[in-house]
């Protein structure tokens, strides 16, 4: 049994489960629109508690935390797919919740994902499940070299290992194991690894009633691991490619019975032998989905007209659903913390200090995006900039600018 859908008009209170900046970034959102906002999250100093109407400083597990949140709302989303399931859950059964509680489990867990990808028609990479050791020996060899990735848990590059030999990937699967505290151990998949040409990323929403939106497909460039750039301009991806990707995003979230903001990751792999009966340049296989908004679509908070977060609000508020219109090229570079460090830092002797802004905010068509992190650590996603502005190549030259200042590598336009 679940909470009723009812439309919620501007000073109605919603919350959000977990304080990091896609919370904050969605509080920003709620409050500019006229909503009351709760954030729960432990994290007294959390991005998304420090700007919310009422923080309660709980564990997701918390019951007296949840029932503070249940009174204080009326309707609750997530800001990341680890929260537990059965919190969801049982918030559902008093008070509207969307992503749901099945959605965000099949999120968590590789093995089912993947079923679902296949249940789906959507293409995915090769890939072997391994739930023991013994299945490490019945695993094909066609998989290897691949890549062996926790079950769940895993983001931003976590829980992955490539493997090029059998006894590699024994030896990999023995180190995740001997990082778990559960008796049970992790299950793990082996992907096969593919010449892989670029990613990309769509972000998309769907109401109750199954009506469906979204941002432009997005090019996306990982560094380490992490999301580096995002590109969203013409000539950025083939057509009918970004047909395809809508196509197969659309069919997740509709298998799904999703209802929410929803990403889902591709890799694009180039056609070796293009021939008259398969013509197309590239193919594609699905990564994985985030059943949130997305680090790939801050973007659209100054180049679309409907942000990532607005469709946050109309889902979880039963609003009406309108497709983002893209007003103007776009990028958008992360910035993580090791931008604070300064160069004559060492391992042992690390010395922080503040990014030149000011030398950045002299350039036009930028817009700086800080999430109000008290700390800086290496790798920690302390903010992004968007660039925006008509002339595509004009962005790419105020891109580079960017990185000469922060001595990061340059980019170039695809």
């Amino acid at each position: 049994m679940h909470a009723p859908i009812k439309n919620l008009l501007p000073g109605a209170t919603l919350g959000v489960l977990g304080g990091g900046q896609l919370g904050r970034m969605f509080v920003h959102c709620a409050q500019r629109m006229g909503y009351q906002t709760a954030v729960l999250d432990p994290d007294p100093q959390s991005p998304a508690g420090l700007v919310c109407h009422h923080h309660i400083k709980t564990d997701y597990e918390d019951p007296q935390g949840l029932r503070e949140l249940m009174r204080l709302c009326d309707a609750v989303t997530t800001e990341f797919e680890n929260v537990p399931a059965l919190v969801l859950q049982e918030l559902a059964t008093h008070l509207p919740v969307n992503p749901s509680a099945f959605a965000v489990s099949i999120a968590q867990d590789r093995i089912k994902e993947k079923k679902h990808f296949t249940d789906c028609k959507v293409p995915v990479a090769p890939y072997g499940v391994i739930t023991r050791q013994e299945d490490l020996g019945a695993l094909p060899e066609t998989l290897l070299p691949g890549i062996l990735k926790t079950a769940r848990l895993g983001y931003d590059g976590k829980g992955q290992i490539r493997v090029q030999t059998t006894q590699e990937l024994k030896s990999a699967w023995n180190e995740i194991q001997a990082h778990q505290r559960d008796a049970q151990g992790m299950p793990c998949v082996l992907e096969k690894l593919l010449p892989l040409e670029f990613e990309c990323s769509i972000i998309l929403a769907r109401n109750a009633s199954g009506h469906i939106v979204n941002l432009p497909p997005q090019r996306n460039i990982h560094r380490d691991g992490i999301l580096a750039l995002t590109q969203v301009h013409e000539g950025c991806l083939p057509k009918a490619l970004q047909t395809q990707l809508i196509e197969f995003a659309s069919e997740v979230a509709d298998q799904l019975k999703y209802v929410g903001v929803l990403c889902v990751e591709f890799f694009i792999l180039k056609n070796a032998n293009p021939s008259p009966s398969e013509p197309q340049q590239y193919s594609l296989v699905v990564n994985e989905i985030a059943p949130r908004p997305h680090n790939s679509g801050h973007y659209s908070v100054e180049a679309c007209d409907v942000s990532q977060f607005e469709l946050q609000v109309r889902c979880l508020a039963s609003l009406p659903l309108t497709r983002p219109r893209q007003l103007c090229p776009a990028l958008m570079l992360n910035l993580l913390g090791d931008l604070w460090l300064d160069p004559l830092s060492t391992e042992r002797d690390p010395i922080w200090r503040e990014p030149d802004w000011a030398a950045i905010l002299k350039l036009n068509g930028v817009h700086l995006n800080l999430y109000g992190k008290h700390e800086p650590r290496r790798l920690r996603k302390m903010g992004h900039i968007t660039i925006t502005g008509s002339d595509v190549a004009a962005l790419y030259t105020t891109l580079n600018e960017i990185t000469h200042i922060l001595a990061l590598p340059a980019f170039t336009r695809p």
